[in-house]
């Protein structure tokens, strides 16, 4: 395991572990992947985000193996899938946003299919330790909850102990308790030393797991950073956000936006927000003009500025807006 570095995640060797250059992909009329360039290096989590149709399960795909880019490279630990499909298979895990498995198979038996296929890798019965499923061990798989299935997935992802895996969509469809308990999953291979490809459109889940984040929107990389790195690019540190009472007039978002603080406004849905960079002049400043055009409020909340906002600022809509 690599020590910590000076940048707040383990120290990167100079060579990346994966490296996509030019890469693209279409399907029919619609460009998936549109000319994507990325690195990703050894004990890094690298968390691939956007919308629902950004293209980030294609990138994935054509990472695995699964799928064949129109044009473009990808190099796996130096290797391209041609010619080196069977030893690149034994180097990476892949959890697929959907795993079928067979229902009639317990927890068990899934897991030493899944072993036999690799040359090395943890005992069956450590694996089951790792996703936490000790007791599900002799259960049938087709009685097991969505989150157990999850975990289930990723544990057969882990069979040949990869250096790289990749986990798409992981935690989609959980309920909240079993999306925490993959995060602490994720977390421990993070110390274990595995590099992590990870899609999500959860931005508090990628705020949460990953070193650095590429934001993605309709094939293309839009922003890439660390997540401070990126809430702090737009130059806005709180958001505020507030709805009126039935029966009041709107306000009028120029008159805010030119409020102490205040960087932007926007209205929708019938309430305002509004991007400050200093919290404790703006929320005052807000009081005292909704008092003065004698405005009622029906509810008032303030919060960090959250990758979420750094989509909306970059795409002028809302993540789940597709």
């Amino acid at each position: 395991m690599m020590d910590p570095g000076p940048d707040g995640y383990r120290s990167r060797i100079s060579t990346p572990v994966l490296s996509i250059r030019g890469l693209r992909k279409s399907y029919k009329d619609v460009v998936a992947v549109a000319g994507l360039d990325i690195d990703a290096f050894r004990c890094e989590c690298l968390g691939v985000l956007g919308p629902n149709g950004a293209g980030k399960t294609t990138v994935i795909e054509i990472c695995e193996g699964l799928t064949k880019p129109d044009s473009g490279t990808v190099r796996i630990l130096g290797m391209e899938w041609t010619g080196n499909a069977h030893q690149l298979r034994h180097h990476i895990g892949v959890q697929l946003q959907d795993t079928h498995f067979s229902e009639k198979l317990t927890v068990q038996e899934t897991l030493r299919l899944f072993r036999s296929f690799y040359r090395q890798g943890p005992p069956v019965l450590d694996l089951i330790g790792m996703v936490q499923l000790e007791e599900k061990c002799r259960v049938r798989v087709g009685a097991l909850s969505g989150g157990q299935k999850q975990r289930l997935a990723i544990a057969c992802a882990l069979a040949g102990d990869p250096e790289i895996l990749f986990l798409d969509e992981p935690t989609a469809g959980l309920d909240p308790q079993a999306r925490r308990q993959l995060w602490d999953l994720v977390e421990r291979l993070k110390e274990e030393g595995v590099t992590i490809i990870l899609t999500t459109h959860y931005m508090d889940e990628a705020e949460r797991l990953c070193d650095r984040v590429a934001i993605m929107d309709h094939g293309r990389i839009i922003a890439l950073g660390t997540p401070h790195e990126l809430i702090a690019s737009m130059g806005v540190e709180h958001m505020i956000e507030f709805a009126l009472g039935d029966g009041s007039d709107q306000v009028d978002c120029i008159s805010l936006g030119g409020l102490d603080g205040v960087v932007s406004v926007e209205f929708e849905n019938s309430r305002y927000r509004m991007s400050v960079s200093e919290l404790h002049r703006s929320v005052p400043a807000l009081l005292a003009e909704l008092s003065r055009q004698r405005i009622q409020l029906t509810e008032l909340r303030t919060r960090s500025a959250t990758l979420e906002d750094v989509f909306v600022s970059l795409t002028g809509r809302n993540l789940r807006d597709d």
